[in-house]
Parts: C-alpha cells; structure tokens; sequence
C-alpha cells in the first residue's frame, strides 16, 4: 500500500469515540445478519476495546456512557452502513427500549483472552437463529460473519498482511514534499474543518473537565499554549459527547485532532500558503501514523504521545527548518513521554494532549538548540528510525502486562467481567 492508499484508509470521520462505535458497528452488522430484533447479545471483547469504551460518553445516547449502551443501540437503532458515524442519525426517543433491554439483562459482556489488542465478537441472538460478526485490528475491519452456524464470510491473515505499509522518515518527508495531493485534497481540507470545529466547541462551551479553557487562562501570553488549549478543547468536547465528527488518525480521533490541530492553528496565524499546510499535514499524519505501526492502533501506550510528536515536528517542516531538527522534535519527545499509559477513553485525555504537546514543544526548541539526546540516552538510539523501532518494542511487548493491570484496577474486579486474570 502507497502512502495516499494509507491516508484515505486512515484519514476518515468517526462520530465519537471510535471504540464504543466500533463495538456499535459490529453490533448493528450482527443484528442485521440475524434479520430481525435479538433477544439477547453477547459481546465478547478485548481487555483493550473494554478499557476504551468503558467510561467514555457515548455520544447520539444522551449523555449515557459505556459498553453496554453501545453494543445495544447499535443493534437496535443504527445503520452499519454509515461505519464509525453510524450514531449521528439513530433515534434518540427509541433510547429508553436500549436501557430496557439492558435493565433487562439481555446483554452478556465476556473478555476475549488470548486475541488480538482490537477484537470484538458480537452474537445476536433470536429463538433459534443467531448471527455472528467479528471485528479485528481496525475499527471496522469485518474478519469474520457467521449466521446460524454457516461462516457467511471470512477475511484470511493474508488478506490483512496485504493491507501493510513500509515506512521511513526520509521516505515519508520526500513524499510530503513532492507529491502531487490533489486526490487527497479533500480528506486533508475535512481534517482542517472538522477537526479545528470540535476544537472551537471545546474552547466556546462546558465540556467534561474544560482542560482546553483552563490552559488559556493560565497563560494566554505564551504562543504555544493557544495551540495546546485548542487541541485539549477538542478532547474536551469528543470525550464528553459533542455531537461533532472528527477525522481520525492510527484509529483516533484525539490523535487525529492532535496531530492536525496545532499545526492549523500555526499555519492560519502565520499565513502559510495552502499548498505548504497541505504538505505538513500530510507530513504529520504520516509521521504519526509510522510511529503508531508497530504499536497497534491500542496498548497500554498513549496514541497522544506520537501524535503530539509528530505535530511538533510538522511545524518545523513547514517552517523549513532542517531534517535533522525535525527528525531530533520527534526523537526527544519520544525519549520523554512515552512512558504515559492509555487507561481509556474519558475525560483526562485531554490533559494527556496538553502533557504530551507541551513536551513536543520543548523537544522542538531543544532540537532548534542543538541540545537533543544522543545515542544511548536511555532509550534513545542512533536514527530515529531505530528509536521509533524502540518505542513500538516498549509498547507493545514491555507494557503488554501494564495493560491487563490497568484494566483490572478501572473494572475494580467487577465480576460482570469474566474469567480475567
């Protein structure tokens, strides 16, 4: 896959947060498989997708939160043909027969051991016909459909291994400056649009915690607070509801507004051509998808640290500052914040923006100072090809237990959740 395949597979709206709507998604195909209303769904779920979709407003609900809602309203009330916005246009006066069924404990929700960090296995069920789907490693990748026992339609490891990019940063910085992106065009101007709106509506109203207003307030005089206030704000906004679409990045949407939102803001303040934001944004989402490849798009590592990485060094690549300060941005972001750990979907994501921007921000006149880390400063290593190597190693490997922990202090062993250890 070339790199504009990868940005119009990954550049796409979701109306909130991505996981609880993926569990949606998945719910809404099974119920449609099954042909008629279930009476009862079973949801077996990653330790990572219940960490994601337990505490985050779902929005299209009404303010109500969690799994449970999602897997419901998406089999009753969604159309999966609109994937990840799928909840924009459900009918929200049908909301109380979602919190009957579940009152009426008709949903069962199961960890799913042993597979993959994004897995979902929805089973509707209806007297004697049932209907399964299974979703995994992307939000809305479909692997397997089953209905009444007869496999419906099934996606092999090959078929995902096709779907794989190679990348490099002198690969990507290359193709950000060269290449013609008039058929991307579109997807990159929605990502200005959409994702500087939610940023707005995070600034301008009472969202969750208000991080995004808190940080103007506290210093409104420092230029690269406003850019940390807006991408905060639009956490703000997202996590609690905001019925506002966002084009996502390595699966998120905190990380698409991330990596978008203070280079927009730099790029309109200091009247940069369009053509030259176009090519930094392309930049950025690149960067930041190649730091999140080999990671996976959930762990226990936060996606805001390499979004946050890779937007601080786009604004040196518009700026035209030199390779070797672009690429030292993101190596000494990484070598600091990389240890912040992902305990879901909620509020505190936007102060984790905030955390992770302000460090991208000092990294970046680090680098300016040529005062960035060497080979063999921690975790640091000799490109920075090879540190990102290191990074995904860490996060994927080195913090898979902190995962299982984290989850199980959120849950506090609730015994709804099976057989976890």
């Amino acid at each position: 896959m070339d790199y504009k395949e990868l940005i119009k597979r990954e550049l796409i709206p979701a109306f909130g947060c991505t996981e609880p709507i993926a569990i949606a998604f998945a719910s809404a195909k099974a119920s449609e498989l099954l042909g008629k209303k279930p009476e009862k769904i079973i949801a077996n779920l990653s330790s990572n997708m219940i960490k994601n979709a337990y505490s985050v407003t779902v929005p299209g609900t009404l303010g109500r939160k969690g799994i449970e809602i999602s897997i419901v309203a998406g089999a009753l009330l969604a159309d999966s043909s609109k994937k990840l916005e799928l909840l924009s246009t459900i009918d929200k006066s049908r909301l109380s027969e979602c919190d009957d069924f579940i009152k009426e404990g008709r949903v069962e929700l199961n960890l799913a051991k042993g597979k993959a960090n994004l897995y979902i296995e929805i089973i509707t069920i209806n007297e004697d016909n049932s209907s399964k789907v299974v979703v995994e490693d992307s939000h809305t990748n479909i692997v397997r459909m089953k209905k009444n026992g007869e496999v419906i339609f099934d996606k092999t490891s090959k078929d995902n291994n096709e779907d794989s990019c190679s990348f490099s940063f002198n690969e990507i910085y290359n193709f950000a400056r060269t290449c013609d992106y008039n058929d991307i065009k579109n997807i990159l101007q929605k990502q200005i649009d959409y994702n500087l709106k939610i940023a707005q509506e995070g600034l301008d109203n009472d969202w969750g915690s208000n991080i995004g207003r808190l940080v103007l307030e506290m210093d409104n005089k420092a230029y690269f607070e406003k850019l940390v206030a807006f991408a905060a704000a639009g956490s703000d906004a997202r996590m609690n509801g905001c019925e506002l679409p966002v084009i996502i990045n390595s699966g998120s949407g905190n990380q698409g507004i991330t990596t978008s939102v203070p280079l927009i803001l730099y790029a309109k303040d200091y009247k940069y051509k369009e053509d030259d934001l176009y090519r930094a944004l392309i930049f950025s989402n690149l960067i930041s998808l190649y730091i999140k490849d080999k990671i996976g798009k959930l762990s226990a590592y936060c996606g805001v640290v390499s979004a946050s990485s890779a937007v601080f060094s786009s604004i040196a690549f518009i700026k035209g500052e030199d390779k070797k300060i672009i690429k030292d941005t993101i190596i000494n972001s990484l070598a600091v914040n990389s240890g912040i750990i992902c305990d879901g979907a909620k509020s505190s994501c936007a102060m984790k923006i905030a955390s992770s921007l302000r460090n991208a921000a000092l990294a970046y006149e680090q680098a300016k100072h040529y005062k960035s880390f060497k080979s063999g400063d921690g975790i640091v290593k000799d490109s920075l090809d090879k540190t990102i190597e290191t990074v995904a190693n860490i996060a994927r490997y080195g913090m898979k237990k902190t995962d299982e922990v984290v989850l199980n202090e959120m849950l506090d062993n609730r015994d709804y959740i099976k057989d976890f250890e």
